[in-house]
């Protein structure tokens, strides 16, 4: 597994040959650092652990699930979902015992607060390709 690049140049899409990666984010839009509109891919496994980074989410090389405590409304929609008791209560906090967890994004669904995500979703290069491609006439009407 590496990474994919990707390249927009004289309206093609350039891909090298690599057939899939683990993707951490893909934001629609960016406007920021320079002209154009562009789509723009974060992928998970960055090994530089830069004190400034702005998606600490990003640095582990493997799917997560991620809590927000200070989302959390207490309600034990996520206890209740789990289908392997991996979530417990410490107090007024939840915790997930890493080695029940099997990732299967339940406690996820059920909470009503957005407090757990799952970080990372492997992906094919078509598939990435498939959403950038959704916003080619953003590209081309913005020099993006």
């Amino acid at each position: 597994m590496g990474s994919i690049i990707i390249a927009w140049k004289s309206r093609s899409l350039m891909v090298s040959s690599l057939d899939s990666g683990l993707i951490f984010d893909i934001r629609r839009f960016s406007i920021h650092d320079g002209p154009g509109i562009r789509t723009t891919v974060f992928f998970k496994g960055c090994p530089l652990s830069c004190w400034w980074c702005h998606n600490p989410e990003s640095q582990s090389g493997g799917v997560e699930l991620w809590r927000r405590e200070n989302r959390c409304i207490h309600c034990g929609a996520c206890l209740e979902a789990c289908p392997n008791g991996a979530i417990s209560w410490r107090g007024a906090e939840t915790v997930t015992d890493e080695a029940r967890c099997e990732l299967c994004g339940d406690c996820v669904a059920a909470c009503p607060a957005e407090a757990r995500q799952i970080v990372g979703q492997w992906m094919t290069v078509a598939a990435v390709m498939a959403e950038i491609e959704k916003d080619l006439p953003f590209y081309d009407e913005s020099s993006g």
